[in-house]
């Protein structure tokens, strides 16, 4: 829904249960003319459907978000200062095909956003 278009994964790693991804924003999006204009800031629930999407990617399967324990906006992320951004995610899938997720997008030392929520796989 946003891959391609607001955002691209540029690199994506798998391990067992361990996602690391490098995001690039595109700081010319539509979006951005109103959130906020001449300060742009991704909004929260675009944070939270790039985690969805990368998550869809690595299960190679559409998902529903469930329901969230956690769901921290820490920093803004401003797509002019930081287009590109860093995604870790780590997830277990229950016994019901449930997905629990926990994931931060980070720049350098700093941390945005943290999430832990769980996912229906569709």
């Amino acid at each position: 829904m946003l891959q391609d278009n607001f955002f691209e994964i540029n690199n994506l790693e798998a391990v067992d249960a361990d996602v690391k991804a490098e995001l690039t924003i595109n700081v010319a999006h539509k979006i951005f003319e109103g959130h906020f204009p001449g300060q742009p800031v991704v909004p929260g629930v675009c944070i939270m459907q790039m985690v969805k999407e990368i998550m869809e990617q690595v299960l190679a399967k559409k998902t529903n978000l469930i329901s969230s324990s956690e769901i921290k906006f820490l920093a803004i992320i401003n797509p002019v200062e930081n287009n590109i951004i860093s995604a870790t995610l780590k997830y277990a899938i229950e016994e019901n095909g449930n997905v629990n997720v926990t994931a931060t997008l980070f720049k350098d030392a700093l941390v945005h956003f943290k999430m832990k929520a769980v996912l229906a796989v569709l």
